[in-house]
């Protein structure tokens, strides 16, 4: 993981979890009423909704067996219940409007509107975007590294944290992947896939942090310095997905694996004669300020933009510049190395 989506992660994190607490929306009596009234008649006002034709396994109330919503889409799990509660916030929002209130959160999120089924669109957006331009960064370091690069004698590559960078890359990738799953429908199986992810590449990249930064190159004290920190987030995970889904303690290690590689990655620039040390410092500098978008927390201009949706956007150049990074670290050690075997 990258410095800045290390910090970006456990505010946001932090953030989530202040959020389960300020639901002032769905206190309200007239958009709870609002939320009983749709359940039983289907309707809010002139708008009524198919989930509400259907059983919770699926079937059909009344009507035709080809009503039912497609296998495809049923991963998403609108159903009355959310359908009624996401009309009913439209409504009260607006009436919030004319009389000059401010928007408020429901059920611990912003008043979002959807777009084509997705609940977060510009939040999905950005991070299909952050997802694409890892992918962009990990392809050219393949490339640079067996294309454009010396190979040792037997065509091995210098590179010594080579494999290290290409399980780091695929698991940026299915992190940001699950992000984009997630914020089109955050239902309970997509919360913890995104959480497992990220808890997976958060403890990876620190992992890679302290054997970069160490210069570690041995195989077996590179085995000894991961075996404890995979056997405790392998331990983290499982707790979260078939034990209880922590958010407080989630929040804490997310935060401590995250705070521990930011430092070895700071402390790092500041000691080392990297040629492309500026770079890592960028990475660093930015996503600290990129913090303050989290910490604002604005709620969503014209119901699709909020301060979480721009703090992914931020990601995307920063993660240009951290494989760039990873480009130039490649480059300047089989320099070193190559010069070294002539």
């Amino acid at each position: 993981m990258s410095p800045s989506r290390a910090l970006l992660l456990f505010v946001a994190l932090f953030s989530l979890v202040a959020a389960l607490d300020a639901s002032a929306g769905d206190a309200d009596p007239i958009y709870r009423s609002c939320v009983e009234k749709c359940e039983s008649s289907g309707c809010v006002g002139d708008k009524c909704f198919q989930h509400c034709k259907f059983s919770s396994d699926g079937k059909p109330i009344d009507g035709p067996w080809y009503l039912q919503e497609p296998l495809y889409l049923r991963w998403k799990q609108w159903d009355c219940q959310s359908d009624c509660r996401y009309q009913c916030m439209l409504v009260r929002e607006e009436e919030r409007q004319k009389l000059g209130h401010k928007p408020v959160k429901y059920h611990g999120k912003w008043p979002f509107k959807r777009v084509d089924g997705f609940q977060e669109p510009a939040s999905v957006a950005f991070s299909a975007l952050n997802l694409a331009m890892h992918f962009h960064g990990w392809l050219s370091f393949f490339i640079l590294l067996y294309y454009k690069l010396p190979l040792r004698p037997d065509q091995r590559i210098y590179y010594e944290y080579t494999s290290l960078w290409h399980v780091y890359g695929l698991l940026s990738m299915n992190s940001w992947f699950w992000s984009a799953v997630f914020h089109s429908r955050d239902v309970d199986f997509t919360e913890k896939l995104d959480y497992s992810s990220a808890v997976a590449l958060l403890g990876f990249s620190l992992i890679l942090a302290i054997l970069r930064s160490l210069n570690v190159r041995d195989q077996a004290a590179r085995v000894m310095v991961a075996a404890p920190f995979i056997a405790f987030v392998t331990t983290h995970i499982l707790y979260l997905n078939f034990y209880k889904l922590d958010y407080g303690l989630n929040m804490k290690v997310c935060i401590a694996m995250g705070v521990a590689q930011l430092l070895i990655w700071a402390i790092w620039a500041g000691v080392t004669r990297h040629p492309s040390r500026w770079k890592l410092w960028v990475v660093v500098v930015g996503g600290a300020a990129a913090m303050l978008l989290e910490i604002y927390d604005f709620p969503p201009y014209r119901g699709y933009v909020d301060a979480h949706a721009l703090w992914h956007a931020t990601t995307i150049p920063l993660t240009y510049l951290w494989w760039s990074f990873i480009r130039d670290d490649a480059n300047f050690r089989t320099s070193a190395l190559f010069k070294k075997k002539k």
